[in-house]
């Protein structure tokens, strides 16, 4: 009987204590979306692929995330997930983007679309014509 009256006692006060207990909520990731294309009112070849990259723009090739994939069609739609906790807060990201087809870039960013850092979690990235040499 004393025995039953312990375990009654522990399991009470375990309760208690596990409802004092705090859950806590992971952070929300950071989500950048949007899309890229370019003005021209051209068809792209069958065969092109693209590059849309996040990036560090202080940092010279400091990729945070990228996609790759053979595309048709103009604008793209794209979209990044972040882990919050991987966000520093003094680095200026952005988005980056290039067409290519047979390896040869044929559209690329030119201008710098500011994302995250500066409140903006979306952005239309515009690519312009790469001049062949």
């Amino acid at each position: 009987m004393i025995k039953k009256r312990i375990i009654l006692v522990f399991v009470a006060f375990m309760t208690l204590m596990l409802n004092g207990c705090v859950t806590v909520e992971p952070e929300k990731p950071v989500i950048v979306y949007g899309y890229a294309g370019y003005a021209e009112k051209v068809a792209l070849p069958q065969g092109c692929k693209i590059n849309i990259a996040l990036i560090d723009f202080n940092t010279p090739g400091a990729i945070i995330s990228q996609k790759n994939f053979d595309i048709a069609t103009a604008p793209v739609p794209f979209k990044f997930t972040l882990p919050a906790e991987l966000i520093n807060n003094s680095i200026d990201y952005g988005v980056v983007a290039m067409i290519t087809y047979q390896g040869k870039a044929i559209f690329q960013t030119y201008n710098k679309y500011h994302v995250i850092n500066n409140g903006q979690f979306t952005t239309q990235v515009l690519m312009k014509r790469v001049k062949q040499r």
